[in-house]
C-alpha cells in the first residue's frame, strides 16, 4: 500500500498510527499541500477534492479521506467493533471529530502557526472558541471515567480524535486544561505500537516567509 500524505497533517497522522498498530507495511509518498501539490494533477486523479491523505490499495484503487481509510483498515480488527450499536458509537465520535473538532482546530492551528491569525483575528478567535467548545464536549463525554471514547475498548474513534486534539495548545485550545481529555490522550498514546510523529508545519508555509 501507498499512503499519499504530508507529515505535518493531523489527518495523515491518524492513518500512519493505525497502519503501524496493525503492522501493515506501507510506502509514504509526500504530497506537499503547502505548495499546492494536492490540488494539481496527478493527485486530483487520486482524490477529486485535492486533499490528503489518500491510501492506494494493493490493486491500485485510491481511497481518500482519513475516516474512510481508518474504517477500511480496521474492518475485521478490534479497532472497529462488529456490533451494530458499538460500531455506531465509533462513527458517532468520528463524525463529531470531522464536523466540530478537526473543522475548527486544524484551521485555527494552521492560522496560528503561519501568521495568518494576525491577518484575520476575528476569524481566528471564532475558530479557537469553537475548538474549545468541541474539546469541552469531548471532556464531558469522557467525564464518566471511561478509558476510551466509546467505552473500555480503544478504537479508530480514539485515533481520529487524537489527530488534532493532542496539539490543540498550538492554537490556544490546550487539552491539558481538561483533566478527562488530558488523561485520555495519555492512555491513547500508551497503546501498543502508537507513534506520534506529527511534523511541524514547514517554515515556508508562513505568511512571513520570504
Amino acid at each position: 500500500m501507498r499512503l499519499y500524505e504530508h507529515p505535518a497533517s493531523g489527518n495523515c497522522l491518524k492513518c500512519r498510527v493505525l497502519l503501524r498498530q496493525l503492522d501493515i507495511p506501507f510506502e509514504s509518498v509526500t504530497v506537499d499541500l503547502f505548495r499546492g501539490e494536492a490540488r494539481a494533477e496527478p493527485h486530483r486523479a487520486r482524490n477529486p477534492d485535492g486533499r490528503v491523505p489518500v491510501l492506494e490499495l494493493d490493486d491500485g484503487t485510491s481511497l481518500p479521506e482519513s475516516g474512510a481509510i481508518l474504517a477500511y483498515l480496521a474492518e475485521g480488527t478490534p479497532f472497529l467493533p462488529a456490533g451494530r450499536l458499538a460500531r455506531a458509537r465509533v462513527l458517532q465520535w468520528m463524525f463529531f471529530e470531522q464536523n466540530h473538532l478537526e473543522a475548527q482546530l486544524a484551521s485555527a492551528r494552521f492560522m496560528a502557526l503561519t501568521g495568518r491569525a494576525e491577518l484575520e483575528p476575528e476569524v481566528f478567535a471564532a475558530k479557537v472558541a469553537a475548538a474549545r467548545r468541541a474539546l469541552d464536549s469531548l471532556d464531558r463525554g469522557l467525564a464518566d471515567g471511561r478509558p476510551f471514547v466509546t467505552g473500555d475498548a480503544y478504537t479508530i474513534a480514539d485515533i481520529a480524535l487524537h489527530g488534532y486534539a493532542h496539539c490543540g495548545a498550538d492554537a490556544g485550545a490546550d487539552p491539558a486544561a481538561l483533566p478527562a481529555v488530558r488523561d485520555w490522550l495519555a492512555r491513547v498514546e500508551a497503546t501498543p505500537g502508537f507513534v506520534n510523529d506529527l511534523a511541524p508545519i514547514p517554515a515556508y508555509a508562513s505568511v512571513r516567509a520570504g
